[in-house]
């Protein structure tokens, strides 16, 4: 067993990352008790697969991860965002949810450790993860995985607030 343990985002606003990776299976939780998601990913053949959150509060993740990239759906084919991230032996970069109205990312690897930040320099989030033996291309897209739970959670927060 290996450990996917750090932070996205800021002390007040962001989320934990805590998973544990059996060789095949990442789960574990991105956020509290409380308010967060499960995260369970699983990686067989450079294909994942796997739910963010639950039944009803979650989202799906299906595409392909590899040494060297990672093209992921998360979400519905409408309702959903694209990861396509490009890994590189000390760098991951590229965009999640799309060209226009998406968001860079940018992390460095350092041994077991993954820095950096995805998003603007306004609206993005530090990530700071050490994780292990897990496939670092595996650990960046749980990093994606804890931005889009935590950004869905801050829209409906603010859509709930606007609307009283």
């Amino acid at each position: 067993m290996s450990d996917l343990d750090g932070r996205m985002g800021g002390l007040t606003a962001g989320y934990d990352i805590k998973a544990k990776w059996d060789g095949e299976r990442l789960r574990g939780r991105i956020g509290g008790r409380f308010g967060g998601k499960d995260i369970d990913l699983t990686l067989k053949g450079g294909e994942v697969n796997g739910r963010i959150g639950g039944v009803f509060g979650g989202f799906d993740a299906h595409g392909a991860v590899d040494g060297q990239r990672v093209e992921v759906r998360l979400g519905g084919r409408i309702d959903g965002d694209n990861v396509e991230l490009k890994v590189s032996a000390d760098h991951i970069t590229g965009r999640f949810s799309g060209r226009i109205d998406g968001k860079d990312v940018d992390l460095r690897r350092d041994g077991p450790s993954l820095r950096g930040r995805i998003g603007g320099q306004l609206d993005g989030k530090d990530v700071d993860l050490e994780f292990g033996q897990i496939p670092p291309a595996l650990a960046a897209l749980a990093a994606v995985c804890a931005f889009k739970a935590l950004e869905d959670e801050q829209n409906d927060a603010a859509a709930s607030a606007s609307s009283s």
